[in-house]
């Protein structure tokens, strides 16, 4: 269904609704969670250029960009749970330890209730249907919320996600601020948030009032430490492709670049030669370019400009939300392009030492979402991964680590909580239920009063 919220009660109502299809059993057969799936990977086939439109309105992406991002990286997830649902909501048999037999122990998949999943607008098709789908998956109901700054794709999202999908256990509410805060009032059962830290304090402070578990996917600044020891040319071509994708508006996108010394000059006009190859001289006219979302977002990151000096870039065209591809150098390490996620394409330099210099910079700052090393000597390699903490670590690359499937995608620390992709992102919206089951044809008394010394020496041995 597609609600209208304007007020916290028309929220309950509509949360009401979707719990009540829970509680009648509606969502745990395998059949109807089959077919839920099916039916949005058929939402996104036929109406991919519904989509590719909306998301060039709202970000200026290109179409190979917003089908690699938010088509098909969506259905391949969708096709492996597909694949996978029958197995991974099997009960999972474990040991039992001797002083409980005779007895056999399992751990039951059981879906946690009604979920709500809030997306954010950078990728908006992504980053709603792909937690959906895995709470749908576990069994649940699920309410959507995406966002209204994308608001073309929120527009596509909520036509036609009544029209594919179940009305009763999942539902779709356009809106902003307001709508949120009402859903928020309410009691479920996960909630799944992916955007930036101040919003998921809220959250999590929502959730608390009802002691809802939340998954927080935030962001934070994602670090590259490049090695003397790099392959420089294929170093800046990875970290240009990762950090230019969506125009920098990218949680997991380089948000600045420790150098070693002795290769800064060599990866900056590496740099300079790779942007030129991927969109000419003049980025402004390239059709693989994007833009920023929205005029705040705009100058926000057109006030970060001053924050260092323009190495290259730097030009901008406010009525086109247009800001070039940037590098900056002697950035000030307090300044917003150090101490706030940058979201947007500029991309600070930074000079250090040795990899040692560069992990010092790093640990004494909060847990980044990603980190990325460049280096041809594995001892380089290994001392970064094994001094820092990250949410997931890409070695030379950048952002592929989170479309594996089989490597669970998540933050830690302020960086996030929880994770998710493949199973972990259905597991995530799941309760493993423990089950002791004892039979009653054997029952040794030696567990029951009193207690002899024989039975005290008995206890020792196998406890």
């Amino acid at each position: 269904m597609t609600s209208l919220i304007d007020s916290p009660a028309s929220a309950a109502n509509l949360v009401e609704g979707v719990r009540a299809a829970f509680s009648k059993g509606m969502t745990r057969p395998l059949a109807w969670r089959k077919h839920q799936l099916e039916r949005m990977i058929a939402m996104l086939e036929e109406n991919e250029d519904a989509f590719l439109e909306a998301l060039a309105h709202d970000l200026g992406k290109p179409r190979p960009e917003g089908f690699i991002t938010d088509i098909a990286f969506v259905i391949s997830e969708i096709e492996l749970m597909l694949k996978n649902m029958k197995k991974w909501n099997k009960p999972e048999r474990v040991p039992t330890p001797l002083v409980s037999m005779p007895a056999k122990s399992v751990r039951i998949p059981e879906p946690l209730g009604v979920v709500l999943v809030i997306a954010p607008w950078n990728y908006p098709v992504q980053l709603l249907l792909v937690p959906a789908a895995g709470a749908l998956a576990a069994g649940n109901a699920v309410v959507m919320k995406p966002s209204e700054v994308s608001s073309a794709t929120s527009e596509v999202l909520t036509r036609l996600v009544p029209r594919y999908l179940d009305n009763d256990a999942i539902a779709i509410v356009e809106g902003g601020v307001a709508e949120t805060t009402a859903l928020l009032e309410q009691r479920f059962d996960h909630i799944f948030y992916t955007g930036n830290g101040t919003v998921g304090r809220i959250v999590m402070t929502a959730a608390a009032k009802h002691l809802t578990p939340v998954t927080l996917e935030l962001g934070g600044k994602s670090p590259v430490v490049i090695d003397e020891s790099a392959n420089v040319k294929v170093a800046a071509r990875r970290i240009a492709w990762g950090k230019w994708l969506n125009a920098g508006q990218t949680c997991v996108a380089p948000d600045y670049v420790l150098v070693h010394r002795n290769v800064e000059t060599q990866f900056v006009d590496a740099l300079r030669t790779t942007l030129r190859e991927f969109y000419g001289n003049d980025p402004h006219t390239s059709s693989d370019y994007g833009r920023i979302v929205s005029p705040q977002h705009f100058e926000r990151l057109s006030a970060m400009l001053t924050d260092g000096q323009v190495i290259f870039g730097g030009e901008t065209v406010a009525s086109e939300r247009y800001i070039a591809p940037t590098v900056l150098s002697d950035v000030r390490l307090d300044s917003r392009l150090m101490t706030e996620e940058i979201f947007g394409p500029l991309l600070p330099i930074i000079p250090v030492g040795d990899v040692q210099a560069a992990v010092r910079f790093i640990t004494s700052r909060p847990h980044p979402l990603a980190l990325y090393v460049f280096a041809e000597n594995d001892r380089a390699i290994d001392t970064v991964i094994e001094n820092t903490t990250a949410g997931g670590v890409t070695v030379n690359g950048t952002i592929l680590h989170l479309t594996s499937p089989h490597l669970p995608f998540g933050g830690v620390g302020e960086s996030g909580m929880g994770a998710y992709h493949g199973k972990s992102g259905v597991r995530i919206f799941q309760h493993m239920k423990p089950v002791l089951k004892r039979g009653t044809k054997i029952d040794p008394s030696l567990a029951y009063p009193p207690y002899t010394e024989k039975k005290i020496k008995l206890f020792r041995k196998i406890l």
